[in-house]
């Protein structure tokens, strides 16, 4: 998933070298505060006033360095906010129920407050379950050992999705498709598919990989796709880099058998696993889309696709690629409409020597146009690279400058949550304080659905033992399609002109049909403004409504 993720090869970490950035607003301590500051010192020379002014001086650094926002910021209606939650780092491991949801409900409540409206949670890291699955055994990264089921049982997937939906954010569920065992796991469950089917599994170093290029693994990884939608109210399906192994010096991948018997007639073999791993991702969008056409099908590809050297339309850099090494072609798959987004991973600098983040990111604007385009951010190594042009702050507003410059850039996804969570290097106050102070509907994906819903009904003040409430109905609907699933609330002062693609005056997105209202003397006069929301965030017409508060 990232070079900055356990278990990562060293060719990996090689590409994630340190570098600096470019582009942010370094704000300089006023002289007046520095007057008063060496005064201070002067006149407080015990012991503990320098403590408290060494304290005082770390703060205002702090203060200095953290990110901060690169000229005007732009507030888009719509935009994809969202972050990782992976469990491969064993941070669930072996904690207890009682402890994981208190942990995933402290970050699930930073990451809301941060503005992010959609949740990656990987749930089928080693061909295992972080919920009760009838095809494959108990992950160990929930229980400590795998086919263990948690004690006291519940279901993190569903517990996850009713977590999410109830702060007005998505949940993709995150599959590893091909990886069978990971390194530190010793101890197979008896229904693992290593166990039941090891002539559908090879070695390559520490792993074990379901073989691409047989077609019974094809079936088997849609079997288990078709398992959670046919279970479970998820909002997507996504899938990171692991496709064939990262390659690793002195190994090469024991396909001989499978490629004599199932070539098609195909020749070269880095096309033959090009087309395996194709029809994987067709197989796959056309089974999602069957059982239900409104969840997303998402691709988080490793962030270089082909270098220059290789290709005309490669980037100028000279890294790992998804098409050469890891035989994901991608970009195919966006032009072919088999994928609903995709996700690059670039987890590089601006700047860096071998893969220039700001390279990258104006090559995936140019070439991944097909299918709405987000990025993959590394928080911590984007808050430790110092930019460029003031090194006294990090290379966050350089990037997110750059995001407003892409135009098909159409959102972000935060590797990882916990670090979010944790507000590294100021991250998520400068998100919910500045970059994602707003509230954003989903990037529209009219190629699934492009018709809105009806307008709210009944739309009314009225008012109630718990204070002044404005109610609405819910508009008639009959299918997937035309059923408004969410409702977005706008305010607007008595003197301003009403715009609902102003982001700023969004108060509430919301499944209730019903807000609050904050009533003062009713001296004040609003217009407030609901607009009904479908699956696919298609928006219905407004319907406006005068209140005094």
């Amino acid at each position: 998933m990232s070079p900055y993720r356990t278990n990562r090869s060293t060719c990996r970490d090689l590409m994630m070298e340190a570098t600096v950035g470019r582009n942010s607003n370094y704000r300089p301590i006023p002289s007046s505060i520095q007057i008063k500051i060496a005064n201070f010192v002067a006149n407080n020379s015990n012991t503990i006033m320098k403590r408290f002014f060494l304290l005082s001086i770390s703060m205002l650094f702090l203060l200095l360095t953290a990110p901060q926002p690169a000229g005007a910021i732009t507030h888009p209606k719509r935009e994809f906010r969202g972050a990782w939650i992976q469990c491969v780092n064993g941070q669930f491991q072996a904690i207890g129920t009682a402890a994981m949801q208190r942990m995933l409900l402290a970050q699930l409540d930073e990451l809301q407050r941060d503005g992010v409206n959609a949740v990656i949670f990987q749930v089928r890291a080693e061909c295992d379950a972080l919920y009760p699955s009838r095809i494959e055994p108990w992950s160990k990264f929930l229980t400590g050992t795998q086919g263990r089921a948690p004690q006291p049982y519940w279901d993190p997937l569903q517990w996850m999705i009713e977590q999410c939906h109830k702060r007005g954010m998505e949940l993709h569920a995150w599959i590893n498709p091909y990886r069978a065992k990971t390194k530190g796991t010793t101890l197979l469950a008896a229904n693992h598919i290593v166990k039941t089917h090891p002539e559908r599994v090879f070695a390559y170093g520490d792993l074990c990989v379901l073989n691409p290029g047989q077609p019974a693994n094809r079936d088997y990884i849609c079997q288990v796709v078709d398992d959670i939608l046919r279970r479970y109210d998820v909002d997507g399906i996504h899938m990171d880099d692991y496709f064939y192994p990262y390659p690793q010096s002195g190994l090469s991948i024991p396909d001989d058998r499978e490629f004599a018997q199932y070539n098609k007639g195909i020749s070269n073999r880095a096309d033959w696993r090009r087309h395996n791993v194709d029809e994987l991702i067709r197989q796959l969008s056309d089974s999602i889309h069957r059982i239900k056409p409104w969840v997303k099908f998402g691709i988080s590809p490793f962030g270089i696709y082909r270098n220059k050297k290789n290709s005309p339309e490669g980037s100028n850099t000279n890294g790992l690629e998804c098409y050469g090494d890891l035989y994901a072609d991608v970009i195919k798959w966006v032009n072919e409409g088999w994928v609903d987004y995709c996700v690059p991973q670039l987890y590089w600098k601006i700047g860096h020597r071998i893969a220039d983040y700001a390279t990258l990111i104006q090559w995936w604007n140019k070439y991944a146009a097909h299918r709405p385009l987000f990025i993959g951010e590394d928080v911590v190594g984007t808050t430790k690279s110092p930019d460029l042009s003031n090194p006294q702050v990090s290379q966050m507003p350089a990037k997110y400058a750059l995001h407003e410059q892409m135009p098909n850039v159409q959102g972000t996804v935060l590797w990882y949550a916990k670090a979010v969570a944790d507000n590294v290097g100021n991250y998520g106050h400068a998100l919910r304080d500045a970059y994602w102070r707003y509230p954003a509907l989903q990037p529209l994906m009219p190629f699934i659905d492009k018709k809105a819903p009806k307008k709210p009904r009944k739309v009314k003040p009225v008012w109630t033992s718990d204070g002044y409430v404005l109610f609405w109905t819910q508009p008639k609907g009959k299918s997937w399609d035309d059923v408004a699933k969410h409702y977005v609330v706008y305010r607007f002062s008595d003197a301003e002109k009403v715009d609902i693609s102003d982001a700023t005056k969004i108060v509430a997105i919301t499944a209730d049909t019903f807000l609050k209202l904050p009533y003062s003397d009713g001296r004040q006069r609003y217009t407030y403004v609901v607009t009904a929301l479908d699956r696919m965030s298609n928006e219905s017409k407004a319907v406006k409504k005068k209140i005094k508060l």
